[in-house]
């Protein structure tokens, strides 16, 4: 039997041990390159190097096994046509198609013997080469089907079975991708490479990996968990490889280079990423990039089920956070909301699997009088099952003050450990888990006007981002440390301007400074978590000076950074502030000149834009909610006469102005599905929020007899 045959040779390579070995038939779908892995002798485990023909497996191969010192084999000549007596074309030719042996068993017999490394080479680099050897059609190739076709089909493949990938950039050499395979293969094996760190600590007594990191939160010290080594920067020709991917592979690949394969392995990713970035979003671009005007770009964050930017990372965090969960506790997701975050929080997990949801409970807290209508009637329609929104008589930073007192309180985190096995953790971007995917954006904006040839790979852009809790901001840093030319990021805030004036000043200054109600409630915060994590990188990882900074912010309300640390600040950031009548304005005259209807945030991007960008550039303006969620300040805005009450009506006034391609239709489904549902609305004392975390606890998992 054919099938037995091909058993029997990969048993035959499964002994094969401090070798290089080559093969052009690996299986019936697969094309594979065999190298005995000298990195880490202890394991004594084989490499697979997978890919299609024209990848360049042999000539990588070799050059690496050069490299190792070892000896090469090649399973075609050596293996396979000896035992037949004949090549592989000639045996598939003998054969046919159908009797080669089917992947999935050949597969798990490859797997069984190695690390399976995947050679993903730009498919017009592959057809050059393939055209150079004079190479017109591969094994597999039925007539009619065009070498494009066949490459693309393969490679669903290949993305099955891969245990790392080896992104080769735009025109690669081989000796290019010989050096990656060895960075990949060190990557994997040295985990210890990717730990995090507080940002309160110069170093971590107790290792902490990314699946630490997702489940805890916030550090057990009151800091932020950063990289401790920062992010990757990619190449020039990888961007530009990227650059001709849809959103979702972009994020795929930029993302495996940010998560550890022995945390969530390619595979695990790719199916996540795909499942949060899918028919979820109302655009099939997931986040389009609009020209708006000379050099001003809008980039759309709000084509997610409830119609804002938490989406981007509220889609995927929940599918992350169940992975790296331990089987043994019940999880409670603690969540401060200035608006946008409560309703993407539980959407996200609510689509999270049955066994899942059992186990994960959600409670968010939100400001009873810092939320739109829409955006309070788009949480407190989820009181059900293990999610629940709770109105807090107060503002949005003491419902984060107080879910970081939580986590700073032992014996409150004990007693909930032991009576009831329940672990509190975070969605809010203080979780690095709810940070992460917010990169991915920034890197496809620029992408996408690469892609679109408005410039080329070095080219800088600005980006402005309507900011609060500076963590859209702190993504936009972490996607120019990866390599995207951003030059300056500018941060956009409303009459809560504590942040702009930090940026001025290097004092921030929260005596005397009372939160003030706006139009663009989202980021109507004062304490700005994010800012941490900026300070942490500006200061080029001064752990102690940070958490010394935010000591005293905590004990006096003050802090004040040197001028030499305030001048690096301005070098990558800049920062400014518009009143509400201004932000009402735009909004009046975008539309009028352009047709275009912005929400309220959006708005503050533009004012601060128009005032203190040097056009010297692009310019990105993150459109971080749709301007449905706050309707009857946008309806003042355009001058609307007689602004109805009822949210669904609003929503129509809306659309007979700026059209329902411009509406937002998940977001009016919820409107006219939501009723005067019944909330609990709880006084600003951390004791009752703490009363409420134990009745959700009671209410949602078995109690622990």
């Amino acid at each position: 039997m054919i099938r037995a045959t091909f058993g029997q040779l990969f048993a035959k390579v499964r002994k094969l041990r401090t070798h290089l070995l080559f093969s052009q038939f690996g299986s019936s779908y697969f094309t594979t390159a065999w190298l005995s892995n000298q990195i880490s002798k202890p394991r004594e485990r084989n490499i697979l190097l997978m890919g299609p023909p024209g990848a360049g497996k042999t000539c990588v191969g070799r050059i690496v096994g050069q490299r190792l010192g070892m000896p090469v084999i090649d399973i075609d000549d050596d293996v396979l046509e000896r035992t037949w007596g004949m090549s592989v074309a000639e045996k598939l030719s003998e054969i046919g198609g159908d009797g080669f042996i089917e992947e999935e068993d050949s597969m798990q017999h490859l797997k069984r013997s190695g690390l399976v490394l995947f050679l993903d080479v730009d498919t017009e680099d592959i057809i050059q080469r393939l055209s150079r050897m004079k190479v017109n059609r591969i094994v597999g190739q039925d007539a009619g089907v065009s070498m494009r076709e066949i490459l693309q089909y393969r490679k669903q493949f290949y993305e099955k079975w891969l245990d790392a990938r080896v992104l080769c950039g735009t025109g690669d050499s081989v000796e290019d991708v010989a050096d990656k395979v060895l960075r990949t293969l060190g990557r994997y094996e040295g985990s210890e490479s990717e730990m995090f760190i507080s940002t309160r600590s110069q170093m971590s007594s107790d290792p902490k990996f990314f699946s630490d990191v997702v489940i805890e939160g916030l550090a057990p010290d009151g800091g932020l968990y950063v990289p401790k080594k920062g992010f990757p920067k990619l190449e020039p020709s990888e961007w530009l490889r990227i650059s001709s991917m849809p959103y979702a592979m972009r994020a795929v690949a930029i993302l495996e280079n940010c998560i550890h394969p022995m945390d969530v392995s390619p595979v695990e990713l790719s199916t996540m990423v795909h499942r949060a970035y899918g028919q979820n979003f109302a655009n099939q671009l997931v986040v389009p990039l609009k020209h708006l005007t000379d050099h001003q770009y809008i980039l759309e964050l709000f084509h997610g089920p409830t119609a804002s930017f938490k989406d981007l990372a509220l889609q995927l965090m929940p599918q992350l956070f169940a992975h790296c969960l331990p089987q043994m506790c019940n999880y409670l997701i603690l969540v401060a909301t200035s608006g946008d975050t409560g309703s993407a929080v539980l959407n996200g997990f609510q689509n999270l699997k049955d066994s899942d949801r059992r186990r994960i409970g959600m409670l968010i807290f939100f400001p009873e009088k810092g939320v739109s209508q829409i955006q309070k009637l788009q949480m407190t329609g989820f009181q059900e099952g293990n999610a629940k929104s709770i109105s807090v008589l107060s503002d949005f930073d003491f419902c984060q003050r107080s879910i970081k007192q939580m986590f700073g309180d032992p014996s409150l985190m004990g007693h909930l450990a032991v009576e009831y096995a329940t672990v509190l953790s975070t969605a809010n971007s203080i979780n690095w888990a709810r940070l992460l995917p917010q990169v991915v954006y920034h890197c496809s904006a620029y992408l996408d006007l690469l892609r679109n040839r408005t410039l080329t790979f070095g080219d800088p852009i600005d980006v402005c981002i309507p900011t609060g809790n500076f963590g859209n901001a702190m993504s936009a840093l972490y996607a120019k440390q990866m390599g995207i030319p951003i030059r300056k990021v500018i941060c956009a805030s409303n009459h809560n301007c504590v942040i702009s004036d930090f940026i001025a000043s290097g004092a921030y200054d929260l005596r005397k400074r009372k939160l003030l109600v706006s139009n663009s409630p989202a980021i109507d915060i004062l304490k700005s978590s994010n800012l941490e994590r900026f300070i942490h990188h500006a200061s080029d990882g001064d752990g102690s000076l940070v958490r010394d900074l935010f000591l005293n912010l905590e004990r006096d309300c003050f802090f004040k950074v040197s001028e030499t640390l305030r001048q690096k600040i301005n070098l990558e950031v800049q920062a400014g502030w518009c009143s509400e009548d201004d932000c009402l304005r735009a909004i009046h005259e975008v539309h009028v000149t352009r047709g275009y209807i912005m929400d309220t945030h959006t708005a503050v991007g533009k004012v601060v834009a128009d005032r203190i960008h040097d056009k010297t550039c692009p310019l990105v303006i993150c459109s971080t909610a749709h301007h449905g969620k706050f309707a009857p300040a946008v309806l003042k805005a355009l001058q609307c006469q007689n602004i109805p009450q009822d949210p669904v009506d609003q929503l129509d006034k809306l659309c007979t102005i700026g059209g329902r391609e411009q509406m937002h239709e998940a977001l009016m489904k919820c409107m006219k599905d939501s009723g005067d549902d019944p909330y609990v609305v709880c006084e600003a004392d951390f004791s009752k929020l703490v009363d409420e975390v134990e009745t959700m606890i009671q209410d949602s998992f078995l109690r622990v007899q």
